[in-house]
């Protein structure tokens, strides 16, 4: 299974949030930030870190996607 955190880009576009700010209020490194626009698996500390930050559940800001799913559809880069 791979993960998306879509749902958090788009949450944080509508809340007009920026990656810095993201940062600052949930306190993560900018290499967190790259993780979530590449789809990489980030620690579980991190995303509760993120929920708190933008008053929102794991649910909100990710999903997981089935490998055949992930593989019939390019990677946003």
């Amino acid at each position: 299974m791979a993960v998306s955190y879509k749902r958090l880009l788009h949450m944080m576009i509508e809340r007009d949030i920026s990656n810095g700010q993201l940062m600052r209020e949930a306190r993560i490194s900018a290499n967190i930030i790259t993780k979530l626009k590449c789809g990489q698996y980030i620690a579980l500390d991190k995303v509760e870190s993120i929920c708190r930050a933008m008053n929102c559940t794991p649910n909100d800001i990710l999903e997981f996607i089935s490998d055949d799913e992930s593989e019939a559809k390019p990677h946003d880069a």
